[in-house]
């Protein structure tokens, strides 16, 4: 299953639902796809798809997609990092009036550069190649889910120790 999310932000995602419904009305995507298509315009003809859906499900469905197709929303591609997934992440873009800038664009790249972990498909026609090859590119990123909270606790606790040493 695939399953795809376009956030709640009040501005249309039209141009990935409408590419995904395509890549399945082609027979490009073989298997079930699941959308929630926010405040999107375009109503899928070829999945099953939802305006909006509550957190349970989005996490059921994440938990159950082969691939998580979702926008630049840091909290909508920071789930399926949380459950080792790679997700393929479609930045919302000024110049199709998804968004009122680029930062999820801006956003994506800088994690995709830095931590390994995302696909960015900055232009909508490199997605069809995306899910097309999603499992071999995916075999060389950095799905380990990484947290500094350890190594700033151990930090924190040594700097307590010199303050209390010093005295």
């Amino acid at each position: 299953m695939i399953f795809v999310t376009v956030g709640t932000h009040e501005q249309q995602f039209n141009r990935l639902i409408e590419a995904v419904d395509m890549l399945v009305e082609q027979g490009i995507i073989n298997e079930e796809v699941i959308m929630q298509t926010g405040f999107s315009t375009y109503e899928p003809k070829h999945c099953i798809w939802k305006k909006l859906i509550s957190y349970k499900e989005m996490i059921k469905n994440v938990e159950n997609a082969r691939i998580v197709i979702t926008h630049g929303g840091p909290a909508s591609f920071i789930m399926p990092l949380q459950m080792g997934k790679v997700p393929v992440v479609v930045p919302r873009q000024k110049q199709y009036d998804e968004h009122v800038n680029d930062h999820q664009l801006e956003f994506a790249k800088a994690v995709e550069e830095r931590q390994g972990n995302i696909l960015v498909v900055d232009n909508i026609s490199g997605l069809k190649e995306c899910v097309l090859k999603y499992d071999q590119l995916i075999k060389d990123r950095n799905i380990e889910n990484k947290s500094n909270n350890k190594t700033f606790n151990e930090m924190l606790i040594k700097e307590i120790c010199s303050l209390f040493n010093n005295d």
